[in-house]
């Protein structure tokens, strides 16, 4: 006997290993092998993915505001394959509650629920609200914008809920809203109790299937689990392996995404709500149920429905005993199952048929490239990724342009986000301020009393919009080229980054402009001050003419003497009335004259 053998025997006679796997290979299957019996194998599979992916997910998981959705982003880019093994979890997590459905349908469908098969069945029973906390927990860990809010409405519907609802949410959050101590409960949660009592549940519900099968051994058409039954249980986990990897790479194959990874949305931002959040959408269909449960009915769609649908389920195996038992139970299981359908496309279609909520996907995506594009080219602040977008031009100046300007001014026709005030503009267009194209169009006779320029101010029929109208109207094509001149050189005042070629290339053209600025036929200097100091100017400084500093100055006080003085028309000081921050109205500047984050504000 060869050491090989004897070290197995030895193991055998201690461990009994080849009689175990004997005893698992070869049990009877009552009835012989069937594919329906395969429904239990899957369900195992699928759990133990998520058991091995969360593993290896949770030995680079950090859990804190400031580390959770770094530690993430350091998964997706850093790690080889840490996007695949990211996503390979995200999609089986969306796979696992439908094989739950799956599986209780088949076990209704055969009167498989019924003596002594009542236990197995509610047990499965009880493992969807298991799966369904498992989503909710994991929503947040990511703890960038949508799953922030996804997570966000369960617990607050939890709060609803008489008695229980708000200490069980005060014990959920750690704190007064959704922070550190939430997302380490969240994992605990997540990672350790909920997969426990998962377990717990699937190692119960195999052990009574063994129970079961080895009281029904004496069946005459009884057959061993191997081969046949192994083999159809291997096909259909193949068949569930495959489901994921085609989830998984559908985005990458029709070209959504360059790489195989979960979309990883911007940091989790408690100050910016995320119109785009929603369940996924296994889910969709409680989504879209409890938008008929308005107001305070919310904890009647939210706990009611599913407390009156559990002892539904809980009395399907009595009900199944009377003679129009069955049928009522496929009734309604199919109505179950069509409802479901039904709310899940309801939601999909609602959802494209408003303009807003594809607008909001869009801005998602956009902010979530923005701070990837950020985090990799100055790094993540102490801070935490959050503050690259609450520091960046392109990100936060739209943001106060709408909130603080758009009820004025325009830019583009818009607020800044893309959405259209009710009201009218009273104040300039500012896409484009201090650009050649912007310049030429203040300069314009027909255009400098539009809306886009002094229309809805005092000063439309001021000394400016006057001057424009009279010297250019029926101007000379000698003036006309001065102007185009002048322009350049206004505009070059500014170093616009979008303009600097054409500012190089044009040098000679813009030092003739500043020449003519003073000239007798321009005569911008009667008014205007520009590289000269002149006590007497009664208009803004041309000096430096839509820089950052200039910017900043007119935002911050545009009544100062260096612009409009006692001639300003309405619009707030935010700086000197501590309207806006000081690092706001920096933003607020960069983002108008198109520039990026400068890499010291990233740090």
């Amino acid at each position: 006997m060869s050491r090989a053998q004897k070290a197995a025997e030895w193991l055998e006679a201690r461990a009994g290993v080849v009689k175990l796997g004997r005893s698992l290979l070869f049990t009877s299957i009552p009835g012989g092998p069937r594919w329906r019996y395969g429904w239990g194998a899957a369900l195992l599979f699928s759990f133990a993915i998520q058991a091995i992916t969360g593993f290896f997910l949770l030995t680079f998981y950090s859990a804190s505001a400031q580390t959770a959705w770094e530690s993430v982003f350091y998964l997706q880019t850093t790690v080889p394959f840490g996007g695949f093994l990211r996503a390979l979890h995200h999609y089986n997590a969306q796979l696992l509650p439908l094989l739950i459905v799956g599986h209780l349908a088949q076990m209704i469908i055969h009167r498989s629920l019924t003596a002594p098969r009542e236990l197995n069945f509610w047990l499965l029973a009880a493992l969807f609200p298991l799966v369904v906390a498992l989503s909710v927990t994991g929503w947040l860990l990511p703890y960038d914008q949508k799953g922030y809010w996804a997570a966000r409405v369960p617990v607050n519907l939890l709060g609803l809920t008489p008695l229980v609802g708000p200490p069980l949410k005060q014990l959920l959050l750690g704190g007064p809203d959704f922070g550190h101590h939430t997302l380490t409960r969240f994992l605990a949660l997540h990672a350790f109790m909920l997969p426990a009592l998962a377990l717990g549940i699937l190692l119960g519900k195999s052990g009574l299937e063994r129970r079961h099968r080895a009281a029904e051994t004496a069946a005459a058409n009884g057959a061993p689990y191997w081969p046949d039954q192994f083999l159809r249980d291997a096909v259909v986990c193949l068949a569930v392996m495959g489901a994921l990897l085609a989830m998984i790479l559908r985005p990458w194959l029709t070209g959504e995404t360059e790489r195989v990874e979960v979309p990883l949305y911007a940091p989790a931002d408690p100050a910016q709500p995320f119109p785009a959040a929603r369940p996924e959408w296994p889910f969709l269909f409680l989504f879209q149920f409890l938008k008929y449960f308005p107001g305070g009915a919310e904890v009647l769609g939210a706990i009611g429905a599913p407390l009156v649908l559990l002892a539904l389920i809980l009395a399907m195996p009595w009900i199944a005993r009377r003679p129009w038992g069955h049928r009522f139970n496929v009734a309604a299981v199919a109505l179950g199952l069509s409802g479901a359908g039904a709310l899940t496309w309801l939601a999909i279609r609602q959802d494209q048929q408003d303009p807003q909520f594809p607008r909001a996907v869009r801005e998602a995506r956009a902010q979530a490239q923005r701070v990837q594009t950020l985090a990799r080219r100055a790094g993540i602040p102490p801070a935490g990724a959050v503050e690259l977008l609450r520091r960046d031009p392109l990100s936060e100046g739209p943001r106060l342009f709408a909130r603080h300007c758009a009820s004025c001014h325009r830019y583009g026709g818009h607020d800044g986000l893309g959405q259209i005030p009710e009201e009218p503009p009273s104040a300039p267009d500012l896409k484009g301020f201090a650009s050649r194209a912007w310049i030429a169009g203040i300069l314009d006779p027909e255009r400098v009393s539009s809306p886009a320029y002094f229309g809805g101010t005092s000063h439309a029929q001021g000394q400016m919009a006057k001057f424009v109208r009279k010297t250019f109207a029926d101007a000379e094509p000698d003036l006309l080229a001065q102007r185009a001149k002048v322009i350049k050189a206004l505009s070059a005042e500014a170093g616009l980054p979008a303009q600097r070629e054409a500012d190089r290339k044009e040098a000679a053209d813009i030092l003739e402009g500043r020449r003519l600025l003073a000239g007798e036929d321009m005569r911008c200097t009667e008014c205007h001050q520009f590289r000269q100091p002149d006590e007497t100017a009664t208009a803004p400084d041309l000096t430096g003419y839509g820089t950052r500093a200039w910017l900043i100055g007119i935002i911050s006080d545009p009544a100062h003497p260096r612009y409009y003085g006692g001639r300003n028309d309405r619009m707030p000081a935010f700086g000197r009335d501590q309207i806006l921050s000081a690092q706001a109205i920096e933003l607020l500047a960069d983002w108008l004259r198109g520039d990026g984050a400068p890499e010291s504000s990233l740090k």
